[in-house]
């Protein structure tokens, strides 16, 4: 997965298409984003001694296909490329260019 975490992101498809959000966490293995403000879910948490219970909003995960990294330069979506700077890899913005 080319997306990491801290990374601005405008969602594509689903319900909450067009939200921009920075990625809070990344799951390697199921291949999915926690991404901010994005796929909120109602939670109730049960009482549990002397605290109460309450009605929680959190974030649920979306699926890494669903989004596209902004463009540092002009803040539209754009795709990752890679390329070789020496010896390391450097993730670069297809449309302007411009490393991530």
């Amino acid at each position: 997965m080319r997306i990491r975490s801290g990374d601005m992101v405008q969602v594509m498809a689903g319900k909450d298409k067009g939200k921009k959000g920075k990625v809070l966490a990344t799951h390697q293995a199921d291949n999915r984003l926690v991404v901010e403000g994005v796929n909120i879910a109602t939670c109730h948490i049960k009482k549990q001694g002397t605290t109460p219970g309450q009605i929680v909003k959190i974030e649920k995960p979306i699926q890494a296909s669903n989004v596209m990294i902004l463009d540092p330069e002009t803040g539209k979506p754009t795709r990752i490329g890679i390329k070789m700077e020496g010896t390391k890899k450097v993730r670069v913005a297809k449309k302007s260019g411009k490393t991530l």
